[in-house]
């Protein structure tokens, strides 16, 4: 089991965890992810590793609160145990000097992107990045990003914070006004599908970090298969990251979808479970 050192919360419903992991910790690269369990019965959930300190022997976990497995994630608090904690797991970021990199983060994906963005900087690439988020109080690791972000630009959906508008937006002026020589998206499937259509049409290079559904991780179940150039792929060992002009967005969403119903039906009983225990 692995022991919850730290705990934070960027708005009520994201949340991060600092979890003592070491052999993790050493071995992650950027792009990796790890997949964790709550409890004996609980639901195995993926999440990307946003950060690690080899020294301390810790990793950073950033989660957002949609269902009864985030939920039990989420109320863990400094001293409690995971149950299981198993990485680092997918294949890392390929890192080079290329030039310009357009790293574009939408919501909970920021996360992820900061380890991605940090390593492109020391490569030694120009890095512009461009957050982005329903709101201000949903905008996070702001300044963390801008220390490794030649330029930072915000985008908001209400305007309440940076400039009003989608990530798409913020992503379209930069490419009109210099060459980009790579870009990596990461962030809800419809925001990257939308990214990606913008970028294959400045023909620059993109990747994307898919969030599909996954259970073991290692390529056996094919839960979180996606077709990429007709092709099926499995995002937990040939992912996370594919060449997002490839993927096959729309049946990806469709996937998502798949259990909407059944997640919804679950987490309303155990808001109710709660509720009777509290009386």
């Amino acid at each position: 089991m692995n022991k919850v050192v730290k705990k934070e919360f960027f708005s009520e419903k994201v949340v991060r965890l600092v979890v003592e992991a070491p052999l993790i910790a050493r071995a992650r690269k950027a792009g990796n992810f790890v997949i964790l369990r709550v409890g004996e019965k609980g639901e195995r959930i993926p999440l990307t590793i946003a950060s690690a300190d080899a020294e301390k022997g810790t990793i950073d976990l950033v989660a957002q609160v949609v269902g009864v497995s985030t939920s039990k994630l989420a109320e863990l608090e400094p001293g409690d145990y995971i149950t299981d904690l198993v990485g680092p797991l997918g294949k890392p970021t390929h890192i080079e000097k290329v030039g310009t990199i357009l790293a574009a983060g939408g919501g909970v994906g920021v996360a992820p992107l900061l380890p991605i963005v940090e390593a492109f900087k020391k490569a030694g690439n120009r890095v512009i990045t461009v957050l982005a988020a329903r709101s201000k109080d949903l905008i996070i690791l702001e300044d963390q990003m801008r220390q490794w972000s030649d330029e930072l630009i915000v985008m908001t959906d209400d305007g309440s914070h940076g400039r009003q508008g989608l990530v798409t937006a913020g992503m379209e002026e930069i490419l009109q006004r210099e060459k980009v020589d790579e870009c990596i998206v990461i962030g809800p499937a419809i925001m990257m599908k939308f990214a990606a259509l913008l970028t294959e049409k400045y023909k620059v290079p993109t990747q994307a970090s898919l969030n599909s559904i996954m259970v073991d991780g290692t390529g056996m179940c094919g839960a979180c298969r996606v077709s990429v150039g007709g092709k099926t792929r499995f995002t937990c060992v040939d992912g996370p990251e594919f060449d997002a002009h490839h993927i096959d967005f729309d049946e990806m969403l469709m996937r998502l979808g798949g259990y909407r119903e059944e997640e919804r039906e679950a987490l309303e009983r155990y808001h109710l479970q709660h509720k009777l225990v509290e009386k």
